[in-house]
């Protein structure tokens, strides 16, 4: 049982994959996505990896009538689908722009402010009705123009494809029959590959790969019907094909690329012959891309002699510094925009002399600051936050999960979830060209921003804005692919303020020592920290539910709604499935009449990929089942309930991952040791306020996994990228 890179959806059904360890282990990680096998008999539903929910509404009428058309049939934007597109649009519309304000001005025609009245004056007394005098009355100092308004206001999302046509569904039908696939995966495909799907699948049988929760030796056996003896392992479209699912794989791993080598050794596990060849195959197509990047070049000392090569001369012809890198276009672009973003960021702040701590005289001269600390280092961006209010800013500070909002933040409006901020439906509103009414911008829980949502965010920051990026760095990174706090802090190309502030009491002295890779034993005199050993997962299971029910009410005083209970993984005989059956059984049995929940339950709902909200269900009507969460109240479609919707008393590290809670219960049944680290065990240890329970059946892997395992290395472009953008000759 190992602990997936971000997995918030309900679990896959099983995989009868067994190629490798590395596959099985990627098909846990999967960031809330299902597996939806092509075999001959139903196939359970699968939540799409690209195409999961629309995060708008069109604007105009006319839009909205033709949506009310198509709206039961038409297939879902995902969140990061939607808003990436419409930074393609918004970028083009901003270059525009930029193109005509920079054009000839054209007899004056398009000046302004001074230089327009000083164009009148000169015109005025070359025709005789003005003195030379005029130009040296004191002109009225020009009104100051008001700061637009602070209004919720949605972004314009692009509107989500037509759906397939019934003879589009029939064709692909017909197609996954003569292959041997489920005719349920119909919609799916159709979705993916568009109107000439059946055509389409019929050439390349392989670009059912595309479909989430197919897997290679489904798609060969699909191939092989098809095709015949037409086909065969080395046939170009499959080499391709598995390309881009190898780098598909890799981003639920919360990779952005992968080396050549990386991607040739997975080409050959599925025996692929010639690795190298396929994979120029793909880079051909088009299908992949390929990059190498380079470190900043470095100038040449003044007092080398003539002739005689320098040392980065030297170190340039031995070889590129980092090997070249296997990339998709949708990451590429998303690293890109944002390392353009922050960039631009950094150069149009206006730089100014603050009064205050480290953290405010650093932010009042840098449009990019990084604060890192633990839980009690979270008050000083906050601090920073009301004192730049005083000086007269527009900020705004934003958080991973919706639950920690306290109700004066809520009703204020200062503190809102980032989801919230980019959906439209929390914070200020935005100008013409979609910029946020912001100077600053506060992002705490920083380390859970994957690569497309920290694109996104930036996009629509406008220039000048200060952007202050704040988090723990020992905690697990994000769900989705990216390291955008890790690169950032890497780069090394803006200020960095490391807080000193302690977390208190015993748990904190706890985490502390566990994020330095020492699982001391600490003094707790209020049962703040309590060890429960176990013999094997059906013990750990019954304890987990009478500590919940039982033991932390009976002496904190804290209800079963303030613990959660934080597990490695789904699957096991101790892991979420099991224990959310234990517990729902215990603390709200019923009969699960609306697709297995029942009024009260606990849940967590996968929006979008990678991304969980916990909330209680309230009921079930038409369009769905109804949820309460701390982004208010939310309706599940019926189609989705089962894909996107879970039990949610016990969590992962990673749905849990920037979310407290009074009490936690961590549950370590003796399967869990592959899947602990030390980022692991320090996230889940911290997500407890007041009390923590830790169900203890790994024996000495605990600390061993604290002392000596890392969390494996992402591999991304964004630090070589702001690098390259921001780097000074001098380092600074």
């Amino acid at each position: 049982m190992t602990e997936p890179s971000g997995e918030t959806a309900p679990e896959a059904p099983e995989d009868l994959d067994q190629d490798a360890v590395e596959e099985d282990a990627a098909e846990q990680e999967g960031a809330g996505r299902e597996d939806a096998a092509p075999t001959s008999g139903t196939a359970e539903a699968a939540e799409p990896s690209e195409s999961v929910e629309s995060s708008g509404t069109a604007e105009t009428s006319e839009a909205a009538d033709g949506a009310e058309a198509s709206k039961d049939a038409a297939p879902e934007l995902s969140e990061a689908q939607a808003e990436l597109a419409a930074q393609r649009e918004l970028r083009a519309r901003i270059e525009a722009r930029k193109a005509e304000k920079s054009g000839p001005v054209e007899s004056g025609g398009k000046l302004s402010g001074t230089a327009a009245d000083l164009l009148a004056a000169v015109r005025a007394v070359e025709g005789g009705s003005a003195s030379g005098g005029a130009f040296y009355a004191p002109a009225p100092e020009p009104p100051r123009a008001p700061r637009p308004p602070e209004t919720t206001a949605r972004p314009v999302v692009p509107a989500a494809p037509p759906a397939p046509t019934a003879g589009a569904l029939a064709g692909v039908r017909e197609v996954l029959a003569r292959g041997g696939a489920p005719e349920a995966l119909a919609g799916q495909v159709a979705a993916v590959l568009g109107e000439q799907a059946a055509e389409a699948l019929t050439e390349d049988p392989w670009r059912l790969l595309a479909v989430t929760g197919v897997r290679p030796e489904q798609a060969d056996g699909f191939a092989r019907a098809l095709l015949g003896g037409a086909c065969g392992p080395d046939d170009p479209r499959r080499a391709v094909a598995l390309t881009v699912w190898l780098l598909d794989r890799a981003a639920l791993r919360g990779h952005t690329a992968l080396t050549l080598d990386e991607v040739a050794a997975g080409l050959a596990r599925h025996e692929v012959p010639d690795p190298e060849k396929a994979v120029e195959t793909a880079v051909s197509e088009g299908a992949v891309l390929v990059f190498q990047e380079e470190e900043p070049e470095e100038a040449e000392p003044e007092d080398a002699e003539e002739g005689e090569p320098s040392e980065a001369a030297v170190a340039s012809d031995e070889g590129p510094v980092e090997p070249p890198l296997l990339g998709l276009d949708r990451y590429a672009l998303a690293e890109e925009s944002l390392a353009d973003g922050l960039a631009r960021l950094v150069r149009t702040v206006t730089a100014e002399e603050w009064d205050g701590g480290e953290l405010e005289r650093a932010v009042g001269g840098h449009g990019l600051v990084l604060h890192t600390g633990g839980e009690a280092a979270r008050a000083e961006p906050l601090a920073l936050a009301a004192a730049a209010r005083e000086r007269g800013l527009r900020v705004l500070v934003t958080v991973h999960d919706a639950e920690r909002l306290g109700d004066e933040e809520r009703a204020a409006g200062t503190t809102v979830p980032l989801a919230a901020l980019l959906s439209g439906t929390a914070g200020p509103g935005r100008d013409e060209e979609g910029a946020l009414a912001l100077d600053l911008l506060v992002v705490l829980d920083a380390p859970q921003l994957d690569v497309e949502t920290g694109a996104m965010l930036v996009e629509a920051l406008p220039d000048g804005c200060r952007l202050v990026l704040g988090g723990d760095p020992e905690v697990l990174g994000s769900a989705g692919p990216g390291a955008v706090f890790a690169d950032a802090l890497a780069a090394r190309v803006c200020p960095l303020v490391a807080s000193r502030r302690p977390d208190p009491g015993p748990l904190g002295e706890l985490v502390s020592g566990i994020g330095v890779g020492e699982l001391n034993q600490v003094e707790a005199p209020g049962k703040e920290v309590v060890i429960v050993p176990v013999r094997d997962a059906g013990e750990a299971v019954h304890r987990t539910v009478q500590l919940v029910a039982d033991s932390v009410p009976r002496a904190f005083g804290l209800s079963p709604e303030q613990t959660r209970v934080i597990t490695v993984g789904h699957g096991g005989s101790a892991g979420t499935r099991a224990l959310n059956t234990a517990l729902k059984q215990r603390l709200n049995p019923g009969p699960g009449r609306f697709g297995g929940y029942d009024p009260g339950d606990r849940v967590a709902y996968a929006p979008a990929p990678g991304r969980t909200v916990t909330g209680t269900v309230l009921g079930a009507g038409p369009e769905g089942l109804r949820l309460s969460t701390g982004e208010g109240e939310v309706v599940v479609p019926k189609e989705r309930v089962e894909s996107a919707l879970r039990h949610g008393w016990a969590l992962t590290a990673h749905q849990a991952a920037g979310g407290r809670w009074p009490a936690v219960v961590v549950v370590l049944p003796g399967d869990a040791a592959p899947g602990l680290s030390r980022p692991w065990v320090y996230t889940a240890f911290g997500r407890a306020e007041r009390h923590l329970s830790v169900v203890h059946g790994v024996d000495q892997a605990l600390p061993r996994s604290v002392a000596e395992v890392l969390a494996p290395a992402r591999t991304t472009r964004l630090r070589p990228l702001l690098i390259g953008l921001l780097a000074t000759p001098d380092g600074e």
